[in-house]
């Protein structure tokens, strides 16, 4: 083919450059990722690859093209798949629909597209290819990574309110068994029981702070299954009574007992745990009441966390559920709510919070019912 067709081929690309677009758009939306992408996003960077493609017809060399492609559109195409939710295959899948629609506009003009053509087309096309998909892989890499990192900060965060729990049973234990006795036994086993637990906190805190600048926005995991609330709750109030002092502060479980919840019991569990931990801090006497009801949503479940504590003040409301947003007067790096509003939200719910300095808060939130959730699969 020579200099001239080879323009010819470059004025087609460029004069029908919307219907190109459309109809690849047609075919690539087939792709299970691609599907409910709008029109900007799912184009991305083909517009500008289609205008490099002219370029280099209308140059009739290609000699510069890996150049142009290495700094310009396939790297943060590449990026913009992989937060589409692109699996490596797909992103292959769109560059080679694109390849494909290109052959038939030709044909449609009565172009053929061999020799230079053909030779032009496929490295313009594969390098992009190339490029897009080492920088999908390398994101893909490093979201796993992140993933991994930011659920072990969860997880060590979670363990600081058992761990408490453990040291303050531990010291009532010390006051009642050893206060008039002097078993050498029994104290040198809380000794070592005090040891044990204050190095398993000098841990969780060194996982926390090689972990202080993730972002909460992990990718939650959820194994929901139908179960009784009110056992959940009630077990979660005895495991944390140590915390809560010796009586000046009430946990109440408020849960019916026939309410059932369609949810991960586990991260449910740690959405309670935090909320209710966070409430014993501000309620040095007094009680919290931990409720919960259906809201006649198709079996969805409100629940709620309240006290009579200390409050919020309100310039801090908004920024509540931030990661490290934390009380100056408290120690802590600000997670145990952030972790609230994670796994709230990974389950299809939303959480929010009511409070008044020197009344106390009320923490709320939702979890969708069964068949809503099954709808949504």
């Amino acid at each position: 083919m020579n200099t001239q067709n080879l323009r010819e081929v470059a004025a087609v690309i460029e004069r029908e450059h919307d219907t190109l677009l459309a109809r690849w758009r047609e075919q690539v939306r087939q792709l299970p990722s691609a599907k409910h992408l709008d029109i900007p996003t799912l184009n991305d960077h083909v517009p500008v690859l289609l205008a490099e493609l002219v370029t280099a017809f209308r140059l009739a060399s290609d000699e510069t093209i890996p150049e142009a492609l290495l700094e310009g559109s396939p790297p943060e195409h590449g990026r913009q798949r992989c937060q589409d939710g692109f699996d490596i295959v797909e992103v292959v899948a769109e560059y080679n629909i694109l390849r494909g629609c290109i052959h038939k506009l030709a044909e449609s003009n009565g172009l053929n597209l061999s020799g230079k053509a053909f030779h032009i087309l496929n490295r313009v096309l594969d390098g992009a290819i190339g490029l897009a998909v080492q920088t999908f892989a390398i994101e893909q890499a490093l979201e796993v990574q992140r993933r991994r990192e930011e659920y072990l900060s969860l997880v060590a965060h979670d363990l600081r309110t058992p761990l408490n729990a453990i040291s303050l049973a531990t010291n009532l234990l010390e006051v009642k068994l050893c206060g008039g006795s002097s078993n050498p036994d029994t104290a040198k086993m809380l000794k070592t029981l005090h040891r044990n637990v204050k190095n398993l906190n000098g841990l969780v805190d060194s996982v926390l702070k090689e972990n202080a600048n993730l972002q909460t926005e992990a990718g939650v995991k959820l194994e929901r299954r139908v179960f009784d609330l009110w056992p959940l709750v009630e077990a979660l109030i005895h495991d944390l009574h140590p915390v809560a002092g010796t009586g000046s502060t009430q946990l109440i479980n408020n849960i019916p007992d026939e309410l059932t919840v369609y949810a991960d019991a586990s991260l449910l569990r740690r959405v309670f745990q935090n909320l209710v931990a966070n409430a014993i801090t501000y309620t040095v006497i007094g009680n919290v009441v931990i409720g919960a009801r259906e809201t006649g949503e198709e079996g969805a479940i409100e629940c709620w966390v309240t006290d009579n504590g200390a409050g919020i003040p309100e310039d801090r409301l908004e920024r509540i559920f931030d990661k490290f947003e934390t009380d100056p007067q408290k120690d802590g790096l600000g997670l145990g709510l952030a972790i609230v509003k994670t796994f709230v939200e990974a389950h299809g719910g939303q959480v929010t919070v009511e409070s008044k300095e020197g009344v106390g808060s009320k923490f709320r939130f939702t979890l969708p019912g069964q068949s809503k959730v099954d709808v949504r699969k």
